[in-house]
């Protein structure tokens, strides 16, 4: 793995490549992210900064494609931190295990949730300007934006970027809103039934029980918690990848079939 990261990392000398160069704007657009996003990135250090020239940064298509490469390490649950340790040790030439410890990837923690901290002005971009307060209070009752004094805390920069896209494309933002609280709402059961699955056998009978462990047995349960997180992610990403596509067959299916009802009708009206 590290070695795919070290050709995006450590690109041919420039005097080989005739490389194209993108303002912020256009790499964005580019890698299909938002200019918030790409300063985010950078802040964290997994962007390296633009050439200046003047007051204008420029970025190359290695910036592109450490964008992408970016992308794809966070769809598949990689945190911001570890992304930061992989991409250094491929420029370095370390192995996984030397980042790693031989340990397993750590998808736990805050990393899904990496949150960015935007101001009411880049909120209102965010959320278009109309019903902007009644959005805001569904957002903060949601836990989806937090208050923190001027500035108000994205819970998850990803959750963020679609929102955008989708509020774009033309779904009102009240839509989006509802939408991922429930899915939040939704996600938390799920978590909440998987981790059951381990206190069912760690910790049986009733919360008020008196509960008796040996150290042994906490040990047990520990590892288990630890070794399941990550396999539990991959496999809540692998059924919601069936489930999106199997809801995405089902709406073309349904849309196909009113089409052809469409020109069923139209048919007859044409000829008579």
């Amino acid at each position: 793995m590290l070695r795919g990261l070290a050709g995006v990392i450590s690109p041919a000398p420039a005097s080989e490549v005739q490389s194209a160069e993108y303002r912020i704007d256009d790499l964005a657009s580019a890698a299909g992210v938002s200019v918030r996003n790409v300063r985010v990135y950078q802040d964290r250090g997994l962007l390296p900064p633009p050439r200046r020239q003047g007051r204008t940064g420029w970025y190359s298509e290695s910036h592109l494609s450490r964008l992408n490469l970016i992308g794809r390490m966070l769809d598949r649950g990689y945190t911001f931190a570890t992304i930061s340790e992989l991409l250094t040790a491929a420029q370095y030439g370390m192995r996984v295990e030397d980042v790693l410890d031989v340990e397993k990837l750590d998808v736990s923690g805050p990393g899904y949730g990496d949150t960015a901290a935007v101001n009411e002005d880049e909120l209102r971009d965010i959320f278009g300007t109309e019903q902007f307060d009644e959005n805001l209070q569904s957002a903060l009752d949601g836990g989806l934006v937090k208050r923190e004094g001027a500035l108000y805390r994205v819970a998850n920069a990803r959750l963020l970027e679609a929102a955008t896209l989708l509020y774009g494309a033309g779904v009102p933002m009240a839509e989006i809103l509802a939408q991922a609280a429930g899915v939040r709402s939704d996600l938390r059961d799920v978590a909440g039934r998987f981790v059951k699955l381990v206190t069912d056998r760690y910790l049986p009978g009733r919360n008020a029980e008196p509960l008796h462990l040996d150290e042994q047995t906490v040990g047990e349960a520990a590892q288990l918690v630890n070794n399941a997180r990550a396999m539990v992610h991959d496999v809540v990403q692998s059924l919601l990848v069936d489930a999106m596509e199997e809801a995405i067959g089902t709406a073309l299916e349904q849309a196909a079939q009113r089409l052809a009802t469409s020109a069923d009708v139209e048919g007859p009206a044409k000829a008579g």
